[in-house]
Order: structure tokens, then C-alpha cells, then sequence
């Protein structure tokens, strides 16, 4: 095991004293060859060319269909050596290792917080940034999390269970229909 990661110590070295042409225009990141900066531009354009047959999916770079396509055909050669769980590629199982070892590569430079998974770290981000993407298509309402969103959106469909006696307005939730109650209150001493 060792060996492996001087391995894996001295091709980041080789990488680092390399001179990386190919910046991103987009951000910070540079690259050795103009391949891997197209691959990277896609995260920036959201271009996903690469298209499943089976399935609406579609990925950036071809080796991602290629692990996908094996959750259609259900082949799973990657296993785990800690459980029984197995993988359809060495990704998610360098991922799934991460539940044993504790492992949080990805860390947050505005506080101390670090996550085993980078999508959880752009989630958490923010948290920072107030950015809000996912917005309710039947009010204005947004959100930082799509479970959120999610939620929120179920009160739309759920059936309303508390009405107002004196407009027919109709709430999801009692505690909203009192304060909706205070509003014709004013009105009430005006007649």
C-alpha cells in the first residue's frame, strides 16, 4: 500500500514541475493538454455531449457514460474490501471508501467545515454565498438545497385542510390561516 501512494507522491511532483499551458479562462485551473481544458470548459458551459440510450442522462466526458451505462446492464466489478458492497466503477468506490477511512479531502476556505464529497462542499458553500438556485416554477420562492425546493413544492399538490370562513382562502398549515385571519381583522371594525 506504500508503494502505491509514493507512487501516486511522485506523478504529482512530475505533474507539478510540468508547465501547464492550457489555462481555463473561466477559472484558475490549467491543464497539460488542450483535451483535458475542453473536458474541464464543460463544467463552465454545462455542454454534455455524451448522451445515454437508455436512459435521459447525459455527461461530460466519455468515460462517465461508460460507468453509467453499467447501471443499466447491472455489472459491478469494483469491490469494496472493508463490506460487501460493490461498485460499477473505481470512482464511486474510491467515494464509498470514504465511509470507512473518514476521509474529508474537500474543505471550505470561508470556515473550518470539511466534507467527504465535493457536491456537498459547493452545497455547503451556500451557506456563505446566500446563492439560492432552485426556484419553485408555481410561486416566487427559491432555495440553496433541491430537497428543500422539493418539499416546498409538495405543499402546492397537498390538499389544503384549513380555510378561511371569510374569503375561501384555503392554507396548508393552521398556523398560517391565523395569521391570514389577522388581515381581515382590521376590516371587520372598518364595516
Amino acid at each position: 500500500m506504500a508503494f502505491i501512494w509514493e507512487n501516486k507522491l511522485v506523478k504529482l511532483e512530475v505533474r507539478e514541475k510540468k508547465e501547464m499551458p492550457y489555462k481555463c479562462s473561466m477559472c484558475d485551473k490549467a491543464f497539460l493538454q488542450n483535451a483535458q481544458l475542453k473536458v474541464h470548459f464543460r463544467t463552465h458551459s454545462g455542454e454534455r455531449p455524451y448522451k445515454c440510450s437508455q436512459c435521459d442522462m447525459a455527461f461530460r466526458q466519455k468515460g462517465h457514460i461508460i460507468d453509467h451505462f453499467k447501471t443499466h446492464t447491472g455489472e459491478k466489478l469494483c469491490k469494496c474490501n472493508q463490506c460487501d458492497k460493490a461498485f460499477a466503477s473505481k470512482h464511486h468506490l474510491k467515494i464509498h471508501l470514504r465511509t470507512h477511512t473518514g476521509e474529508k479531502p474537500y474543505r471550505c476556505n470561508q470556515c473550518d467545515k470539511a466534507f467527504s464529497h465535493n457536491s456537498s462542499l459547493t452545497t455547503h458553500f451556500r451557506t456563505h454565498s446566500g446563492e439560492k438556485p432552485y426556484h419553485c416554477h408555481l410561486c416566487d420562492m427559491s432555495y440553496s438545497h433541491s430537497a428543500t425546493l422539493n418539499r416546498h413544492v409538495r405543499i402546492h399538490f397537498k390538499k389544503s385542510k384549513f380555510q378561511c370562513k371569510q374569503c375561501e382562502k384555503v392554507f396548508s398549515y393552521n398556523g398560517n390561516l391565523e395569521k391570514h385571519m389577522r388581515t381581515h381583522m382590521g376590516k371587520i371594525s372598518d364595516q
